[in-house]
């Protein structure tokens, strides 16, 4: 069955160890929503700035390349800081450090507001791409303490549509109040958002019950990061999740510029809604566990990676709607890989399957603050269809790798 039913959804809400104790079931919910709310915040504030990044290329003077920096350095902060609370939450527990890490992203928003030159607006970027990791570092792991695996396959479809729709929220918003109100006021509206937020994770989210603390190795973290990069498998995930990411991302920065400029000139408000197309991307999160299931994990994700490239191409053709189906497009296939990308590195690492998922992430968010510098020679060179042609590059090259893994998946099949 496609669809569950309400009793069906309730029912996979029990958490670890109260399987006969219905009243439990609130618990869970409320730190579904909790989590939810939380993961909104984070990439609202994270990608609130990017349609306004023409606004503030004209307003500080700056290139492309140098304002797409002071976007880009949050998420390049925020995937090395994963490696830093992932293990420190092993230690002291995860409900404080994500609300502790919400204050502090909010605290920034408030500073961010006050930027008005690069050098400041930069090194504040910074300091809450180190904030705003807290969130997507121990969210899972707060999940797998206190749920049952079939609760939190649900939890985590959820908690994957509270990123996405905090993304295309802050971007939005972004959009209009900067076309309003001036860019610098996006970080205050930002702000009261942020407020809300942590009000409503505080009050719902329970302390753990099931956490149980564990002793901070050093060296057996690095053991652990050492072991999955030399796990072929995990190897080619972190790959393709990284450098799809590398990519996409990067698109949406370049093509706010290609919109912003005649013939098209839209401004930063209907740049904001180019955004609306993340939500096919929640479409196919949530239906990428059910297709995988069926079908093969890899033959999944080089579908996905065909996707986007067919949409990459799309976009080539100079009417909106083409660009913006083009988008749509994309964005499905993208989030559809991810999901599966994901999963797979959960269910391949041996050992330390958290330390697994965090790497992926590194090399998701690094891959995604390093985009732009890659496409930026192609943007100089050939604009818009120079940007396409480095994304089929790259596309090519992880699709590459996805074959890789069905070839080896095939093989160990066919060798049983």
């Amino acid at each position: 069955m496609m669809h569950y039913s309400l009793l069906e959804f309730k029912s996979q809400f029990i958490p670890f160890g109260y399987a006969d104790d219905r009243n439990h079931q609130s618990t869970i919910l409320a730190s579904t929503l909790a989590l939810c709310i939380a993961s909104f915040m984070v990439f609202a504030n994270l990608h609130g700035m990017q349609p306004l990044l023409p606004l503030v290329a004209t307003s500080l003077e700056l290139s492309e390349l140098a304002v797409s920096r002071t976007y880009t350095i949050a998420t390049l902060v925020l995937g090395f800081s994963l490696l830093f609370y992932g293990p420190l939450s092993d230690v002291v527990g995860r409900r404080g450090i994500i609300v502790f890490t919400l204050i502090g992203v909010m605290l920034v928003s408030v500073l961010l507001f006050f930027a008005r030159d690069y050098s400041s607006l930069f090194w504040l970027r910074a300091v809450q791409g180190f904030f705003l990791a807290g969130v997507p570092a121990v969210a899972i792991a707060y999940m797998g303490d206190e749920f049952t695996p079939k609760a939190m396959m649900t939890a985590v479809g959820l908690y994957i549509a509270g990123n996405s729709l905090g993304g295309v929220s802050g971007r939005i918003l972004g959009g209009i109040v900067g076309d309003w109100l001036g860019w610098p006021a996006v970080f205050l509206m930002l702000t009261g958002l942020s407020c809300c937020c942590i009000a409503l994770v505080a009050w719902l989210l329970p302390p753990s019950q099931h956490f149980k603390p564990k002793a901070f190795s050093l060296l057996g973290m690095l053991k652990d990061l050492a072991l999955h990069v030399s796990n072929p498998k995990l190897l080619m995930a972190y790959i393709i999740g990284g450098l799809n990411f590398f990519i996409f991302l990067n698109q949406y920065t370049y093509i706010t510029f290609v919109l912003a400029e005649p013939p098209y000139a839209l401004p930063a408000s209907i740049l904001g809604l180019l955004f609306l197309t993340y939500l096919t991307g929640t479409a196919g999160s949530m239906v990428s566990g059910r297709i995988a299931q069926r079908f093969s994990s890899p033959l999944c994700m080089s579908v996905g990676i065909l996707i986007l490239m067919l949409g990459t191409a799309l976009t080539l053709n100079d009417s909106l709607w083409a660009i913006v189906l083009g988008f749509f497009i994309n964005s499905f296939g993208f989030f559809f890989t991810h999901s599966v990308a994901s999963s797979w590195v959960s269910r391949h690492a041996h050992t330390a399957r958290a330390s697994a998922s965090a790497l992926y992430l590194v090399f998701y968010y690094v891959g995604a603050s390093a985009g732009g510098y890659y496409l930026y020679p192609f943007w100089q060179a050939q604009g818009w269809s120079g940007v396409v042609l480095g994304s089929m590059i790259v596309f090519t090259l992880t699709l590459i790798c996805s074959l890789i893994l069905l070839y080896w998946q095939r093989k160990e099949t066919f060798s049983h």
